[in-house]
């Protein structure tokens, strides 16, 4: 699997509601910044995912600007994104435009994030 067929198989996991941690590299260095959390190794990561799974339900996830770059062993992406799903806990519809980046590193079966960064876009950024 190529690095964007990762990030595009990520997008889909995420749909589907499916376990995310295995698209992330099993190293204390693994970092995820999301719209509202910031998890540092794999561990913290793994766990904070498996909540977002737990909570959340009926994501969409409307990719425009896909790029990846391979360079030097890695992989450098970047994303536009809309974001939608329902969070179970405050029995709310959530959306954002988003940004995305982040890197991948091979790993035996393909690639996994090193690093991932999700950010809500503002008035100020269109």
């Amino acid at each position: 699997m190529t690095p964007e067929e990762t990030v595009r198989s990520y997008y889909d996991a995420l749909r589907a509601g499916e376990a995310l941690a295995p698209f992330f590299v099993e190293s204390p260095s693994t970092v995820k910044v999301g719209i509202g959390e910031r998890l540092v190794g794999y561990a913290e990561v793994a766990r904070g995912l498996r909540e977002q799974t737990r909570t959340t339900e009926d994501w969409t996830v409307e990719s425009r600007d896909l790029r990846v770059v391979e360079r030097d062993g890695g992989a450098a992406v970047a994303d536009e994104t809309t974001l939608s799903w329902y969070d179970t806990d405050a029995f709310a519809e959530r959306s954002f435009e988003t940004r995305w980046s982040g890197t991948l590193l091979p790993v035996d079966d393909g690639w996994a994030f090193a690093g991932m960064h999700v950010s809500a876009a503002t008035e100020l950024d269109r």
